[in-house]
């Protein structure tokens, strides 16, 4: 059975280009640790809410866009392993100081897919 990894981030929206870059070399290391596929949606129609919502949650400013991102692996077993590696991959090389974003405003998590329709 997949298992999924899924991320909200606020990016700033003036650091897209960058974004995106890192983006590209981590999907490129977590395929090499058994992902089947990484998807990054940068945000085109995120509405604030009056309770809760994607900007809310990330606390993103007006000055930022929100990003929502997932890691397919082919079961909860490999995704175990192949994080593991992953962060340790020398390839990954990312300092959380020089990411296009605020880490501490990531918010992530692992899933059991219920319904592939």
């Amino acid at each position: 059975m997949t298992y999924v990894d899924g991320f909200v981030i606020a990016v700033p929206t003036a650091n897209r280009e960058k974004y995106k870059d890192v983006a590209i070399a981590a999907a490129a290391v977590f395929k090499k640790h058994g992902a089947l596929k990484v998807v990054e949606c940068w945000g085109e129609d995120i509405p604030d809410g009056e309770v809760t919502s994607f900007p809310m949650a990330v606390k993103a400013s007006a000055e930022e866009t929100v990003v929502f991102s997932w890691i397919l692996w082919p079961d909860k077993a490999t995704r175990e392993t192949g994080m593991k590696n992953a962060m340790e991959d020398p390839d990954m090389n990312m300092d959380m100081a020089s990411m296009p974003f605020d880490g501490k405003r990531v918010i992530f998590g692992g899933f059991d897919i219920l319904l592939d329709a």
